[in-house]
């Protein structure tokens, strides 16, 4: 513990007073300070000027990062028959029906992403207590329900981030791994932020984006310039 706390002291010394950097001073901040045992991820929070409570100022939606996230994605997809054997030939972990619906119910979720036919939502339905905490339930909006299971399997597994705001105005989501290049992380935060600013809700007031942050897994958050992490 002391050597964890040793470590993050002194990250936490060499982030002082850093704030408002561009976006290539505050990656370049982050992975010279991320001293973890493992290839941690660089994740972004986004304070937004919204109060997702109101229907019409929910924020949520889904991007494609340009250099993927360095993160082995875990896919489950209900459907049947043709759909299903699309399912497996695209590269799909766990294929599957009420078979799977048991699985799940009954504790085992081994999978990141989970995607369904629309035929499948009655059964999928049942699972809404159990996947929409977890941020799993699929979903239309987000391109989940779909017939063309093949491309949203390939899609998850090559870069997609769902974003959906929180209770308190937070999104939070990685962007790559502290071993991707800098100019490549840079890219994949500004596609992050771009899919957040055109997801703006009609019902949002005042400033919508209000600050923007990076981290490591394991090390303390930085401030971006907004103006930079925008491209404006």
């Amino acid at each position: 513990m002391a050597k964890h706390g040793k470590r993050l002291r002194a990250a936490r010394e060499a982030f002082a007073d850093k704030e408002n950097l561009s976006v290539e001073e505050a990656v370049a901040l982050v992975k010279a300070n991320a001293s973890a045992k493992f290839d941690e991820t660089v994740e972004v929070a986004m304070n937004l000027g919204v109060d997702p409570r109101h229907a019409d100022q929910m924020v949520r939606g889904v991007v494609t990062l340009p250099n993927g996230t360095g993160k082995t994605v875990r896919v489950a997809v209900f459907a049947r028959g043709p759909k299903a054997d699309e399912a497996k030939e695209a590269g799909a972990d766990i294929v599957g029906a009420e078979d799977l619906m048991q699985e799940i119910q009954g504790g085992k979720i081994d999978f990141d992403r989970c995607i369904a036919t629309p035929d499948m939502m009655p059964v999928v339905g049942r699972l809404g207590k159990i996947l929409g905490p977890r941020n799993l339930m699929p979903n239309p909006k987000v391109g989940t329900v779909t017939m063309d299971v093949a491309a949203a399997v390939e899609s998850a597994k090559g870069g997609q981030v769902q974003f959906k705001v929180e209770r308190a105005g937070v999104i939070h989501a990685g962007v790559g791994k502290v071993s991707f290049e800098a100019d490549k992380l840079a890219e994949n935060i500004r596609a992050l932020v771009d899919a957040v600013a055109k997801a703006k809700p009609t019902g949002a007031k005042g400033a919508y984006m209000r600050k923007v942050s990076l981290s490591s897994t394991m090390g303390p958050g930085v401030s971006v310039d907004l103006a930079s992490a925008t491209g404006n």
